[in-house]
């Protein structure tokens, strides 16, 4: 809506209206930052002002999360066991003020914003699915893992088969070590440290349905403690709006030797408008938590970080600025494959934040120093977009 009134404004000052003139300072609407700043701040204050109602919403609901018996996580059960009862399916309030600083703020028809809103809402109905489910039987068990890997599969082909017949988003450029600009396509993949990419064709698109299905479910692996996902989010998400905002800008991939596309800039007003609504639902997330996001919230989340990296085409970067992501991922799969290879247990309890809080950390220690983890590894991820 407001580089709508921009260009309204750009045309009527081209035209020679005197309200052009008089209405000059709407001129930074055509700013990426200005608008980027401004969908922080909405999707926050959007936030903080439905939170309260929302919450108490979801508790007359009686839509409380359903936590794991003593039989089934032992010492866990008493260390969670005060969490009982807490409303969960807050992400609603991520999702709903995302897309409305989206709208607001951002160019809806751009195609790279197009498809990460509609990937995000996507995962996010799987996640309310899979919320619904466990609060009506009242248990753990949510919508089937199987339905979920084809849901997020099906998502993910859908994106990349859009990503790769559309030409806006097809078509890249890519500024060589040698001072030459190359054509290149979304399906080209590029790696840290190297300033050269490989052609992969059609073969990219399983690789970025397995991107979006890897950090849909790490994202909700990692939300398990009050406010951990949710802050570890926030400082991904402002990592890749750094990146799609350099992406977007022709000098500044010049400079860094990184993929050139003049649409992807707008991608930084979808993050930042992210960042805003994580921060205004960590007021009400964060420890002891009065809501939880559930997975409506973090498959939601996983889809736009991961959508946003596919876009930018720094996917590979993804693993070191989610590093927090990656390592509750792993340490399922470590836990898991060591149990059924060696029968023994390689963590206390898998995701890793569990491990931790089993091992004597409590748990405000275990999220703050996941989140300077976090932090760290954004910090050292956006430092390898300039090599050489």
């Amino acid at each position: 809506m407001l580089y709508w009134i921009y260009q309204l404004w750009k045309e009527a000052q081209e035209s020679g209206a005197d309200w052009g003139e008089t209405f000059s300072f709407l001129r930074i609407l055509g700013y990426i930052s200005v608008r980027a700043g401004l969908a922080t701040l909405i999707a926050f204050m959007l936030t903080l002002l439905i939170g309260e109602r929302v919450i108490r919403k979801l508790i007359s609901m009686k839509v409380g999360q359903p936590l794991r018996t003593a039989e089934e996580v032992h010492k866990l059960a008493e260390l969670h066991g005060g969490k009982a009862g807490t409303p969960t399916m807050g992400g609603i309030m991520i999702l709903g003020t995302t897309m409305v600083a989206i709208l607001i703020c951002g160019r809806i028809l751009n195609p790279f914003v197009l498809v990460v809103a509609v990937v995000t809402l996507a995962l996010g109905v799987l996640g309310f699915l899979d919320d619904y489910q466990k609060v009506a039987k009242n248990n753990s068990e949510g919508v089937s893992g199987k339905l979920k890997l084809v849901w997020q599969a099906v998502v993910g082909l859908g994106a990349g088969l859009f990503l790769y017949l559309n030409p806006e988003t097809s078509n890249f450029e890519f500024f060589s070590t040698k001072g030459g600009v190359e054509e290149a396509k979304v399906t080209d993949l590029g790696f840290p440290l190297l300033t050269f990419y490989i052609p992969f064709g059609l073969l990219a698109i399983p690789f970025f349905m397995a991107i979006l299905m890897g950090t849909s479910n790490a994202v909700n692996l990692t939300d398990g403690l009050d406010g951990l996902a949710t802050g570890v989010t926030i400082t991904v998400a402002i990592a890749y709006a750094v990146i799609a905002y350099l992406g977007g800008r022709a000098d500044a991939s010049e400079y860094l030797h990184i993929f050139h596309n003049p649409g992807l800039s707008e991608l930084c007003i979808v993050m930042m408008a992210l960042v805003g609504a994580c921060f205004g639902f960590l007021w009400f997330n964060c420890h002891p938590a009065k809501v939880f996001m559930g997975d409506t919230g973090s498959l939601a989340i996983g889809g736009a970080i991961g959508m946003t990296a596919i876009c930018a085409k720094q996917e590979f970067l993804l693993v070191i600025i989610g590093f927090v992501f990656v390592m509750e991922a792993v340490s399922v799969i470590l836990q898991v494959g060591g149990f059924k290879l060696r029968r023994k247990r390689l963590f206390a309890m898998a995701p890793i934040h569990h491990h931790f809080e089993l091992r004597g950390w409590n748990e405000n220690q275990v999220i703050i120093r996941f989140w300077i983890i976090s932090i760290l590894c954004s910090l050292g991820g956006l430092a390898l977009l300039k090599v050489i």
